[in-house]
């Protein structure tokens, strides 16, 4: 597990004792360096957020290594993930256990190919291009 803890009471309380410094452990946050690594090489990105989270760019940056993701069904994240494609959008914790077993049955070549044509540098710089034209040509 990889991340910033946002709650540490329930980290130390929920999430610490069940590390076994084996087959599960907290290694923090990682830098740009290690994270393409450790996103490419993951079963699953877990995004169990309890808010209305406006983007998700972790989500995205997991997508485009070819990780599936496994995401409550809040804010951005119905319109990040196609479920059953990229990934598994749950709304409630055994729906995620289910999503993280079933995220094998997903194929990573198509959660990159989708990440990269919704997300990719070149069709975001189009994107953008296209709303600042509409927005100097007085459009809407």
């Amino acid at each position: 597990m990889a991340g910033i803890i946002q709650d540490q009471a329930y980290f130390d309380a929920s999430i610490s004792p069940r590390l076994d410094n084996d087959r599960v452990r907290y290694i923090g946050s990682v830098g740009p360096e290690d994270r393409n690594a450790l996103l490419g090489g993951a079963h699953a990105l877990l995004h169990l957020v309890n808010f209305e989270e406006p983007f998700g760019f972790s989500v995205v940056e997991a997508m485009a290594c070819g990780t599936p993701v496994v995401a409550s069904r809040r804010g951005s994240m119905p319109e990040l993930i196609d479920d059953t494609r990229t990934g598994f959008l749950v709304d409630n914790v055994d729906e995620a256990v289910l999503g993280v077993r079933r995220v094998t049955t997903l194929d990573r070549s198509v959660v990159r190919q989708e990440a990269l044509a919704r997300f990719g540098r070149d069709r975001m710089v189009d994107a953008y291009l296209e709303v600042y034209g509409r927005v100097v040509n007085g459009g809407s």
